[in-house]
């Protein structure tokens, strides 16, 4: 079982699992039955403007401001949703878009086999930067809860880094629900959801130890 350290935080509950893919994304092809939640649909879950709230205080706590190009991944989601720009990208991350837009909360999905262990949940320096697209545009993280491997911060609830990102040769994904205690048990039910969906495209999923640190 993979194991993450998540240090003190007032307002974090997290909830995460590994996926095991058969085969490499690339050659999996859109999954109908995900792809058909990448819109306004039924589903278990949905947001509102409570959960948005308290998404941003969640980011907000520990100095960082999640506004503008900022905002929580899940806002963007349901931007995109709005607009009709919200396609399939491959399994994995089809299935963490739907989780996330139906929820209302932020969730992050890396390719393990390109993040460096050890992994570690904390809010990152003052001042650091990934690049997070193809294109090379970098986000400051600084203060922002992270996901952190070795190499430094690689995922976060507003955007995942570019170096971990999953690809078309991707087989094992680490899954992260960035949830909140003003919304307890609901990372821990949409990861349920989450699982359910991404075993929809034949992965074998595994639930992550969460290790509690004793350093911010």
């Amino acid at each position: 079982m993979l194991g993450v350290t998540v240090a003190p935080h007032p307002l974090l509950e997290v909830a995460a699992f590994t996926s095991h893919f058969a085969r490499p994304l690339g050659e999996l092809g859109p999954v109908a039955a995900l792809v058909a939640l990448l819109a306004p649909s039924a589903a278990p879950f949905h947001s509102d403007d409570a959960v948005r709230a308290a998404v941003r205080d969640l980011l907000r706590a520990g100095g960082f401001k999640p506004t503008g190009r900022s905002k929580p991944a899940s806002e963007y989601l349901v931007r995109a949703v709005g607009e009709g720009a919200l396609g399939s990208i491959n399994a994995a991350v089809d299935a963490c878009n739907v989780a996330s837009f139906h929820s209302g909360l932020p969730v992050s999905v890396v390719d393990l086999e390109r993040a460096t262990l050890p992994l570690a949940i904390a809010l990152a320096v003052p001042g650091a930067r990934y690049v997070f697209n193809a294109s090379g545009q970098e986000i400051d993280v600084g203060r922002l809860l992270c996901l952190h491997d070795a190499a430094g911060p690689c995922a976060g609830p507003v955007k995942d880094s570019e170096r971990t990102k999953s690809h078309r040769g991707t087989t094992r994904t680490l899954s992260i629900v960035w949830g909140t205690r003003a919304l307890p048990g609901r990372a821990a039910a949409v990861a349920g959801w989450y699982r359910s969906l991404v075993e929809l495209a034949g992965a074998t999923t595994t639930e992550v130890e969460l290790l509690a640190s004793a350093r911010p």
